[in-house]
């Protein structure tokens, strides 16, 4: 088998460069060229193996009590804690970035198991609190907590007698932080549950790693598997009382046979817990997308995505880029109203600490969410299918509620597509409701609001319907924000569309949908509901090589056409100022003119009306 036909089978989907541990230097040209093409259909096997694309459609009786923390409470906080938090991405004076528990791959430290083991002498994490953990996830809102039992280095979090190498036995610590965790999480009404890396792990003997070599170490695989994995699982899922759900990870290569009982331990011991979708094989009770990614339109059946507070999951010193508590807010209302659940990760310190800046944020957006919880808890998907320029909707029966990110200045909210009579439309301004005024203009609602949002964060209008929400979702003009229409949403012919994710620093993960291979009369078209006409300013996202010449063709009216640079990585570039003569329906069509085609990718279309 060629290096290239083993990467291809144990490779897992948006894990491609870490997984590969073998030395940078030994990576030839034709390996490198391989991860740059390969990835999308890498990618897709890993989707299917993972579970991922299948409908996951929750048959559980809602009045049981299997998964019913994830499937009503939306939000939960991970939690990523181990041996790579004492090093906090340092070695030998060295910093590394990227997620600290890959500290031991080539692509970070490179550490050897000798090295690495002998971290647990000095990991004493006497700051550990479990009640003031459980406040921190109850202040925030979140419904349950997930904690690393075991990542890929193999340590134990946890008191187990399968193996020594563990935080009781192995270290000063001699506590047991998971029982602690679980019992506070019990005494404060959250649910709990564990990581569990079944796959790789680095330390024990034969369980899945790359040696130097590149080479996949698989040929005693059972032994890793009936010695630590499978007892272990048996313990977390029998020692720590009620599990809420158990988070599989990077299955990779596993056989289904070895899942497969894994699964039915947990059905045995926690018949109430959930299975997460990265197991394998299809046998999650739910599906688990890409790391850091948020879908652009709705997602059916049972899913989660999991992100990050700042840049990384384990701690990492330097690492103070935190999403806000107005960024956590949007990624949490937008992963719901795309019909998902949103698990949030913080990494706990050497010493047991939650870093004061994630503890700031969570607890603010807690604060809004105690005001604001028919946003969350309980809703369903938009029934837009899509953001709106100005923000998000989830729904509650008759009931939408319209989260708005960027409020309007001219004093304007434009809700485009609503089918359904409203009985009552409020704007909930803290223990005040402020009710609106209305018009139907076209296939547009327009709401009459205050010049200036009610909440720093996110500002709620609450709408009653007559009966249930009917929508035309189509993609709409917004006449005075930004409206951003992603390639997610093309028609593309003649070229091709794909799904692409890429590491901005080692397992930081970004994720989009593009557009390119562009041929002759390749195009790129959405069809927009335009209210009010006039001169819009058009921008394209996109990334490739050399100066390219796009064209943006419009159903009534001049093509605009424009030279403009560009490079790898993605960005915004203005085209030119676009004119619609009427209110109405276009068609918008985004051509390659001139320039590398083979680099060209597209990623977006941009419009903002221009006030004169």
């Amino acid at each position: 088998m060629s290096s290239i036909e083993k990467i291809i089978k144990y490779t897992n989907n948006y894990r491609l460069m870490k997984i590969l541990r073998f030395k940078k230097q030994a990576i030839s040209m034709a390996t490198m060229m391989f991860f740059v093409l390969g990835q999308q259909a890498i990618g897709q096997q890993m989707d299917e193996l993972w579970g991922r694309g299948q409908d996951k459609t929750d048959l559980t009786d809602p009045g049981k009590e299997k998964g019913k923390r994830f499937r009503e409470g939306k939000y939960a906080l991970f939690i990523h804690w181990g041996l790579y938090s004492q090093l906090a991405n340092k070695w030998d004076g060295k910093t590394y970035y990227g997620i600290g528990e890959w500290m031991m791959d080539e692509n970070m430290a490179g550490l050897s198991t000798k090295q690495y083991v002998t971290i647990a002498k000095d990991f004493n994490p006497v700051d550990f609190d479990a009640k003031a953990i459980v406040q921190l996830a109850k202040d925030a809102g979140m419904k349950y907590i997930i904690i690393t039992s075991k990542h890929h280095d193999g340590f134990a979090m946890y008191d187990s007698k399968v193996n020594d190498f563990n935080i009781v036995a192995g270290t000063p610590f001699k506590r047991d932080p998971m029982k602690e965790l679980a019992e506070a999480c019990a005494a404060g009404g959250l649910g709990f549950g564990f990581y569990y890396s079944h796959n790789q792990d680095w330390t024990s003997p034969y369980g899945t790693t790359f040696q130097q070599s590149g080479i996949l170490e698989t040929n005693s695989f059972e032994s890793y598997f009936r010695n630590k994995c499978l007892p272990q699982v048996e313990e977390i899922t029998s020692n720590y009382g009620p599990i809420e759900l158990v988070w599989f990870d990077t299955p990779g290569n596993m056989k289904k046979e070895y899942i497969e009982e894994l699964v039915a331990v947990v059905r045995k011991n926690q018949p109430n817990a959930f299975v997460s979708g990265r197991a394998g094989h299809g046998l999650g009770d739910y599906n688990t997308l890409g790391d850091m990614e948020i879908p652009l339109r709705n997602t059916s059946g049972l899913w989660e995505t999991v992100d990050v507070t700042n840049d990384a999951w384990g701690y990492a010193w330097y690492d103070n880029n935190w999403k806000s508590p107005k960024e956590v807010l949007q990624r949490l209302i937008s992963t719901v109203a795309r019909g998902g659940t949103y698990m949030l990760n913080i990494g706990l310190d050497g010493r047991g600490n939650t870093p004061d800046q994630a503890q700031r944020a969570l607890r603010s957006a807690g604060k809004w969410l105690k005001q604001h919880e028919e946003v969350i808890y309980k809703a369903e998907a938009s029934p837009w299918q899509h953001a709106l320029a100005w923000g998000d909707v989830t729904k509650k029966g008759k009931k939408l509620l319209l989260s708005v990110y960027d409020w309007p200045t001219n004093g304007k909210l434009y809700l485009p597509g609503l089918q359904a009579s409203i009985r009552s439309a409020k704007l909930i301004a803290g223990d005040k409701h402020i009710l609106l005024k209305s018009q139907k203009v076209d296939n547009w609602t327009v709401f009459s609001v205050p010049n200036a949002a009610t909440d720093p964060l996110v500002s709620v209008i609450e709408l009653e319907l007559t009966d249930a929400p009917k929508v035309d979702p189509i993609l709409a003009v917004d006449p005075q924000m930004r409206n951003t229409f992603a390639a997610e949403f093309a028609t593309v012919s003649h070229a091709k569309k794909s799904r692409k994710g890429w590491m901005e620093k080692f397992g930081e993960w970004k994720h989009v949908t593009q557009v390119s291979d562009w041929k002759d009369e390749a195009e790129a078209r959405w069809t927009v509901d335009v209210l009010v006409p006039g001169y819009y300013q058009t921008e394209l996202e996109y990334s490739g090589e050399g100066k390219l010449v796009w064209r943006i063709n419009q159903s009534d009216g001049m093509p605009v056409q424009n030279q403009q640079n560009s490079s790898a990585i993605y960005a915004w570039h203005p085209i030119g100022w676009i004119y619609f003569t009427k209110p109405g329906k276009y068609d918008l069509s985004v051509s390659l003119i001139e320039g590398n085609r083979e680099k060209a990718s597209l990623s977006g279309l941009r419009l903002q009306a221009i006030q004169f």
